[in-house]
Parts: C-alpha cells; structure tokens; sequence
C-alpha cells in the first residue's frame, strides 16, 4: 500500500517528493518506501527524476542516517539503473575534517562514470567505515560523521601527544676506548662460477617495476573492445577529403557564428552534419544485428569519443537529424566539459547510433577504428596535412585529411560503406550541398 501510494506520488507531485525526501523528519520512513515503489515504475520517470532532478545521493544517505544521537552515516549513493556496484577508489577527506552538507568526501568509480559520496549533513568525520580499493554497492556505509565534534587541528591521539613531550630523550651511551690495530689486508679474488655468464640475458630488477590494479573504467573500455573484434566482422575503408572550403567557411563566419549563437564554429559539428546526411543515405549503417533480426533505428544519435585522464569515454549527442550547426557545437562543448571534470551521468553515455572519433587531435594521420557496441560503424577523422593534389591539371598544396569508416560486415556490405564515406567526402568539401539537399 505505501510503495503504491509512493509511485503515484513520484509520478503525479515529484516536486512533492524531492521536497519532502530533503526534510529529515520525514526522509527515514518516506525514502524507503519510494525506493521499494522504484522498479515497478516505468523506466522514464525513474530516469528523469532520479538521475536528473533528484540528487540521489541524497536519498540513500538520508535513507540510512543513523539517529544515535548526532551521528550520521555517509553511504553509497543510487549509481544509475545498469551499475549494481562500483570501487571505492580514494577518500577526499580524513578523520576529524570539518565537511558541509553535500560535500563530496570520497569516490567511487564505476564502469562508466565516477561518483561521488557526500556527506548528508554538516560535521565532522569520525571515521571510514570502508576501505580504499573495496567494492561497494547502494547503500554501502562508508564514513560516520558527527554533526556536533569540532575537528581535529592534528590527526594524532592525544595520549601520544603528551607521551612525546613528556618523555625526556636517553643520556648517550659512552663508546668504549679500544687500542687500534693495523687491520690485515688480503686480496680477494673474484670467484669465476659466481660471475654471470655473457651469453645471460640481463634482466632488469624487480624493484624497478610498479604492478598497480587496473581501474574499472580501465578493465570495462577492455572488455568492450575485445568483445567488438570478437563479435564483428570488422572492415576498414578510407577515403581523403580536401578542407579547404570548409576551412575557408569557418574563417569567414567564425566572429558572426560567435556573436549569435555565443559557441566557436568547429570542424566537428560539420562533420556530424555530414554524418547524418550520409546516414540518412545509407540507413543500413544506423542499424544493428540483434539476434536473426536487424533493428533499423529512425533516429539518429551520435557518440562523440572524448578522451580524459581515467580513459576514454563516448559521451551521446541525442536526435542530431533536428539539429543545426550551432545546436551540435554546444552539445558537443557541454559533453566536453563533463567528461574532463569527470562529472557525465550514465544517462548521457547510454545508446548511440553512430561514432565518431577525432584522433587528429592528438596527430594521428591514419588509424582504424573499432566499432563501438551495439553500434555498427564508426568514423575515424585524422590531422589535417598540407599534400599536394591535383586541381583542374595543376599541383597545389592542399590541407588533406584521411578518414576511416569501420563498419560491420556482417551488415554493411562494401558498396554501401564506400558510397556512405563517400557522401561524407562530398559535403565536407562543399558544405553548400546541405543546403541544398543534393
């Protein structure tokens, strides 16, 4: 009866809701029925008011706060509807550290995304409950804080403190007088069984090596990759488009496109406008196997690979077919930004129609992909280099760049892959073909 009464009050009041879960007369007993409501509610509006309305943290640690007398517990907040546990990877914080409400105090780190754990009041931390390097789940208690302790100004007991000071150094000890003595030198000659052989290989030593455990964002990107080439037939076409005229249009519309929209025009958002056009084309590559069938997907949502300190991750631009230049350059601008603060949500790397990977950005000049599953082709764009290449029966230097289209072959058959890299080609060299339509 009260997780039903729960789930019609999330879908109907969740203002109510979130209202009522940051009071903390009420969040003990309210939280936990609405989390036991949770599953049986439709998966949108657990998505909309969980991972973005709602602080999620802030349900479980206040749903686990403990009322012995002022002390709470900070646990493991809802990590999203796929991640069932997560690392503990380091604590920001130390016994008798001062924290606020909401202060991140440790991190865990997960497949996808790394999350914090907050403290659900302000205090003090008496102690962790949990380890570095443990695996946690929701609701996992990781720190106990006293919402009245002042903190420590040094983290040392105070019976050693007084043991330190008190205690008085030893005397020195008198060295014994002894007569010195000519000692007796004797050459020694070095064993010829114990030098190493030249035919030995010198290895070098085992103090000079770290073995470290590898992150799970690390172990997950592994497994994803060797799982596409054991799973796809994967094939590589190429193609090398000239950027000139591109170049040339940024030049002159860079300070206008700026003025009006407030974003820089960038080489990306065209090449995901020439994207959607060829996908359009050549639909078979927006689609997938899944089992004996092939899901044909009518929309078009494009995975951005942006690479951070942790590992890389593919943050998902949603509905690009309705998009203009401006719309792309910002959403491509925002998922940048989260993904070097280590700040995405799960909901913003889920699906993904598409890939598109920029290696030029570090100086690649040619690589080959790998598909991104559930996806089935991916497009690589590579640096940019003045070649030169023949114009109208001359030889001019031209800024060049190779693109890469891997793709299922299982699925996409040669034909369409090159006419798909192809249209590609055609509107990057002149942009004056979207607008047209041809």
């Amino acid at each position: 009866m009260a997780s039903r009464l729960a789930s019609r009050l999330l879908l109907r009041r969740p203002a109510a809701v979130l209202s009522l879960l940051q009071s903390s007369r009420h969040a003990r007993h309210f939280s936990t029925q609405l989390l036991e409501g949770v599953p049986r509610l439709p998966k949108p509006t657990c998505e909309r008011y969980f991972l973005r309305n709602a602080s999620p943290y802030q349900i479980w640690s206040r749903s686990f706060a403990s009322e012995n007398g002022d002390l709470v517990e900070a646990v493991v907040p809802f990590m999203g509807e796929s991640v069932t546990d997560g690392t503990l990877a380091n604590f920001l914080k130390k016994p008798g550290d001062r924290v606020e409400a909401d202060e991140a105090i440790a991190q865990i780190e997960t497949d996808k995304v790394t999350i914090d754990v907050s403290s659900p009041e302000a205090g003090v931390i008496e102690k962790f409950i949990a380890s570095e390097g443990d695996t946690v789940t929701p609701g996992t208690k990781v720190a106990v804080i006293s919402k009245s302790a002042a903190p420590s100004e040094a983290h040392v007991a105070p019976s050693e403190e007084t043991s330190q000071k008190e205690t008085p150094p030893p005397p020195p000890a008198e060295k014994p007088k002894v007569e010195a003595k000519s000692p007796k030198v004797e050459s020694v000659k070095p064993q010829a069984s114990k030098l190493a052989s030249p035919s030995e290989p010198q290895l070098p030593p085992k103090e000079r090596e770290r073995r470290v455990s590898m992150p799970r964002l690390r172990k997950r990107i592994a497994n994803r990759l060797k799982d596409s080439q054991n799973t796809f037939a994967l094939l590589t076409t190429f193609n090398e488009v000239d950027m000139t005229n591109l170049m040339k249009l940024r030049t002159d519309y860079k300070d206008e496109f700026v003025k009006k929209h407030g974003v820089k025009l960038g080489l990306m958002s065209c090449f995901v406008k020439a994207a959607v056009s060829a996908l359009q084309n050549q639909p078979i590559v927006n689609a997938v196997i899944d089992g004996d069938d092939i899901i044909y997907r009518d929309y078009i949502d494009v995975s951005v690979a942006v690479g951070t300190s942790k590992g890389l991750v593919v943050p998902v631009i949603r509905d690009t077919e309705g998009m203009n230049f401006a719309d792309i350059e910002k959403g491509i601008n925002s998922l940048a930004k989260k993904a070097t603060e280590g700040a995405l949500s799960i909901d913003e790397m889920a699906g993904g129609t598409f890939t598109i990977s920029n290696g030029g950005v570090y100086g690649s000049l040619i690589s080959t992909p790998i598909i991104n599953p559930p996806q089935s082709a991916i497009l690589g764009m590579h640096s940019i280099v003045q070649r030169p290449v023949v114009v109208d029966g001359s030889i001019l230097a031209r800024p060049m760049m190779y693109l890469a289209l891997t793709y299922d072959h299982r699925l996409i058959d040669g034909r369409e892959a090159v006419l798909f890299l192809r249209r590609i080609k055609d509107v990057v060299e002149d942009p004056r073909r979207l607008l047209l339509d041809i």
